[in-house]
């Protein structure tokens, strides 16, 4: 029996071989075939030696991936709520300018001096029809000047403060106005209901000559209100059997509740009561 070959000994045959087959491989073309073989043997195991760091960048990449988009849509989120709101601001101005042009082109008719005011306020008492303007005595605004939009009479002042003023609406309970139908003359007592949208004329007989879809203008009768100015269109009337009077609805001409801007007007017929003011009173 041989005895074991000593482990020096391999190693150097080993490492006398290798350094023979680099020579052969260098100067000969016999080890190609053997190497490619060879390659094709070793691929798998480089695969796999390699799979933990390919798999570990794969991870980082898609977890950076995942974490850009989630960035990305949150600022196309946050990009999309403001232009939102700069389009709900474009629109509140476009609408706001055309209720500006509508009072422009309104005063131009007007044969009276006018003053525009903004709403600033409204009475939160439900029992009360009334509105806070942007205007008060330092703009020459007097107690009892009259309140139109575009579209028709809104109220007149009640109440003038240095800085801004109360306007008590045609539509409060405790209001009531002379008024005409402009399709015949007939005169007639509108008064409010207490709703927005809601008046009714009073007292009128069951033979008058008013019909629904009549528009009813001031007379300037009792120096209240300016004449000839619109007010309301009748959209009801009742007639009952045996009663004296007709039931008459009626709906304000003017955007009573969604106006934001008004027109004060100073008739050159009607005398305005200016409000005393209570420092010259003082100092009297």
């Amino acid at each position: 029996m041989t005895a074991p070959a000593n482990p020096t000994y391999r190693l150097l045959i080993a490492l006398v071989l290798a350094i023979v087959m680099m020579v052969l491989d260098q100067r000969t073309p016999w080890a190609a075939p053997v190497r490619h073989v060879l390659g094709y043997l070793t691929a798998p195991i480089h695969y796999l030696a390699h799979l933990p760091v390919d798999s570990g960048e794969w991870l980082s990449e898609q977890t950076q991936t995942r974490g850009s988009l989630m960035d990305e849509n949150r600022r196309l989120q946050r990009q999309a709520l403001i232009l939102e709101q700069k389009v709900q601001r474009l629109a509140v101005l476009e609408a706001e300018n055309v209720r500006l042009r509508e009072l422009l082109n309104s005063s131009a008719d007007l044969d009276a001096n006018v003053l525009v005011a903004e709403i600033i306020g409204v009475d939160p008492d439900p029992n009360r029809q009334e509105l806070v303007i942007n205007k008060g005595r330092g703009d020459k605004v007097l107690r009892g000047q009259a309140v139109l939009d575009a579209q028709g009479l809104i109220g007149q002042v009640v109440d003038a403060g240095p800085l801004s003023s109360r306007v008590l609406l045609v539509t409060d309970a405790s209001h009531a106005m002379s008024v005409q139908v402009n399709r015949n003359g007939v005169r007639a007592i509108l008064a409010g209901t207490g709703q927005s949208d809601g008046l009714k004329l009073l007292y009128v007989p069951d033979t008058a000559d008013i019909n629904e879809g009549d528009l009813l203008v001031s007379t300037g009768l009792g120096q209240r209100y300016p004449r000839g100015y619109p007010v309301a269109t009748v959209t009801a009337v009742r007639h009952q059997s045996g009663a004296p009077f007709a039931e008459i609805a009626a709906r304000p001409t003017a955007r009573v509740d969604r106006a934001s801007h008004v027109l004060l007007v100073q008739s050159t017929d009607k005398p305005l009561i200016p409000v005393p003011d209570p420092e010259a009173a003082n100092d009297s």
